[in-house]
């Protein structure tokens, strides 16, 4: 494959033992009434001879074998070659060989061994060879896959159903969502048509389709476990909002197709979670919508083009929503705005919690930097936040990503609450925000020192954290801290502290809590 994974254990044998009961399997057969008659006390049921099925059984197939014959021609295998230096003697686990195959470095490594040779001498080439999946997406020749399936080859070949084997060429690639597209030289390809991902519910039917282990074209069955996942493995520049699935997917099964029981493309199979390098039926697939969105841009321009809306969010935790009087513990809190940008201009600031981005419900803070992403460039949105317990609504006209650089979001962290916090801090001065690297007209109160088992500890406050805000109110000295926290009273304790330059939201649970 290669499926990126973080680990895997697992293997497909289960999986497969559970898929072969069907139809007629189901079905237990009744003794005949001479059988019955004549078990007697010399006689065992053993010795019965047992009937036979001498006829089809009406709606007795169960079976998906007439979408799988539509969607097979349009999934292909990938084959891919490129260079490597390394030292005879030295694997980096990490490399682009090993995340395609496994360590088939092996050899090239004990060659180097035990035969006089230098292993600090020059690094000498490697010839790797990967292996993947892709849709067809056009009857021309355009094809979709992994960005990780593709990124640093040197030649790849695309290895149809009918037997024939084509050069591709690379059209675009686009890291942040691990996807590339591809272009071979042919026409009248079959093609896989991109559905609604959208629509696409928990507990909705879907296969897999690709080459996995390098043993041939392989269809596996599940359901689609959860979606809107994020795995953390794009970083903050990525963009993940995955299906998950328990549709079984190994290495090679990357890039290949996750199809509804419909025909459609859903999704385009890109990572698996394990403890090994099996499936443990915990799978991941970008959804097609943003498939789409990536593959149009790629196709026209070479490059994909996400817009902006120029803030840092995090998630809404349950004591997020409590101390903010939340409803409901949703949306996306804003931690900071960038000035100049597209949320400054539009009026939105800093402790505004976004409930919905152009009419859509905004569930966390990826939803929504996944659905600004989305949004062209230049056009309007409207942006529904809550502030100071109250609706507004803000239009927004988006700016354009630079560098594919995504909204930051900042993650949340547990908390805290009483007027005894387990902290010494001391007010802010110019000098000590230069030593702290952040800008000298930062105001706030630098924390000097945390009790190991204090409640501000357990939120996870550290030492130089600069408390700028409580409950919303900038705080500039420790009587003002004090007065803060002991008017929170049940509620926890939010705060706004910037570390090392980088706004975030923190809770401090009460002292009860």
């Amino acid at each position: 494959m290669n499926t990126r994974r973080f680990s895997l254990r697992a293997g497909l044998a289960a999986v497969a033992a559970t898929f072969l009961l069907s139809g007629a399997a189901w079905h237990s057969l009744a003794a005949s009434p001479s059988q019955q008659s004549a078990v007697g006390s010399h006689q065992s049921a053993a010795a019965q001879p047992s009937s036979a099925i001498t006829h089809a059984i009406a709606g007795g197939r169960d079976s998906y074998a007439d979408v799988v014959k539509t969607v097979a021609p349009a999934v292909v295998t990938i084959r891919v070659d490129g260079k490597a230096a390394a030292l005879p003697t030295q694997f980096d686990g990490d490399d682009f060989f090993k995340r395609f195959f496994g360590d088939q470095f092996g050899e090239g490594q004990r060659q180097g061994q035990g035969q006089g040779r230098n292993p600090q001498r020059a690094p000498r080439s490697f010839r790797q060879h990967g292996l993947g999946s892709g849709v067809i997406v056009s009857g021309d020749g355009y094809i979709l896959t992994n960005n990780h399936v593709v990124d640093g080859a040197d030649s790849i070949h695309v290895d149809l159903t009918d037997g024939r084997t084509l050069d591709a060429k690379v059209v675009g690639t686009d890291k942040a969502s691990d996807l590339a597209l591809l272009k071979v030289t042919a026409s009248n390809l079959q093609v896989l048509p991109l559905g609604n991902s959208d629509a696409v519910q928990v507990g909705d039917v879907v296969l897999a389709v690709g080459n996995p282990l390098g043993i041939g074209q392989t269809v596996t069955m599940g359901i689609i476990s959860a979606k809107g996942r994020s795995t953390g493995s794009g970083g903050d520049r990525g963009y993940e909002d995955f299906l998950q699935t328990d549709a079984p997917i190994n290495r090679g099964n990357s890039g290949g197709a996750l199809v509804s029981t419909k025909g459609e493309l859903v999704g385009i199979n890109s990572q698996i979670v394990s403890q090994s390098e099996g499936n443990i039926g915990i799978g991941f697939a970008i959804p097609s919508n943003m498939a789409r969105h990536v593959m149009d841009d790629l196709r026209k321009d070479g490059k994909v083009r996400r817009a902006q809306l120029g803030v840092v969010v995090q998630g809404i935790t349950s004591d997020l929503a409590a101390s903010l009087g939340l409803k409901s513990v949703s949306g996306a809190i804003v931690s900071s705005v960038a000035p100049g940008s597209a949320a400054e201009r539009a009026g939105l600031k800093r402790n505004d919690v976004i409930q919905s981005f152009d009419g859509a419900p905004v569930t966390d803070s990826n939803s929504l930097r996944n659905r600004v992403a989305n949004t062209a460039p230049g056009s309007k949105a409207t942006v529904v936040v809550v502030r100071d317990g109250s609706e507004k609504t803000f239009t927004v006209t988006l700016d354009e990503a630079v560098g594919n650089q995504a909204e930051r979001v900042d993650g949340p962290a547990a908390g805290d609450n009483n007027a005894s916090l387990g902290i010494a801090v001391q007010p802010l001065t110019p000098e000590r925000a230069e030593a702290l690297g952040v800008p000298k007209n930062t105001h706030g109160l630098v924390v000097e020192q945390v009790t190991a088992d204090g409640r501000a500890a357990d939120a996870g406050i550290q030492e130089g954290d600069i408390i700028q805000e409580v409950n919303r109110r900038p705080v500039q000295s420790v009587e003002e801290l004090r007065t803060a926290v002991r008017g929170a009273g049940s509620k926890p304790v939010l705060l706004l502290i910037n570390r090392q330059g980088r706004d975030a939201f923190v809770t401090v649970k009460p002292a009860n809590g």
